[in-house]
């Protein structure tokens, strides 16, 4: 039997596996995921204002195929995600440790 398999946690494993946070390798890795996240919110906006990425698009004046990329969190900048919320007629905020929230949009 595996009974001298050792088990790992997430967090364990990524830092076995990508590296302990703080090292380059990590931080783009958490990096990639932030930005992945801030992709699918934007989808999640999109589809609860019940519009293609093609709409978005001709609103935002971008090709369908990047509002996918910004929906799969590529090419993701403040004001690509400014652009894009305006175009759903809503906003965000940003906020900053040591000087609170700021309006995006």
């Amino acid at each position: 039997m595996k009974e001298n398999m050792k088990c790992y946690t997430l967090d364990e494993a990524e830092d076995i596996i990508i590296g302990k946070k703080g090292t380059p390798r990590r931080d783009a890795y958490d990096a990639d995921i932030a930005m992945f996240l801030v992709g699918k919110a934007l989808r999640e906006a999109r589809k609860s204002r019940h519009l293609t990425q093609e709409q978005v698009g001709q609103l935002v004046g971008v090709q369908k195929a990047q509002i996918s990329r910004i929906e799969n969190g590529n090419n993701l900048t403040l004001s690509t995600i400014v652009r894009y919320l305006k175009s759903l007629g809503m906003q965000a905020n940003l906020s900053i440790n040591t000087i609170g929230d700021v309006a995006l949009a």
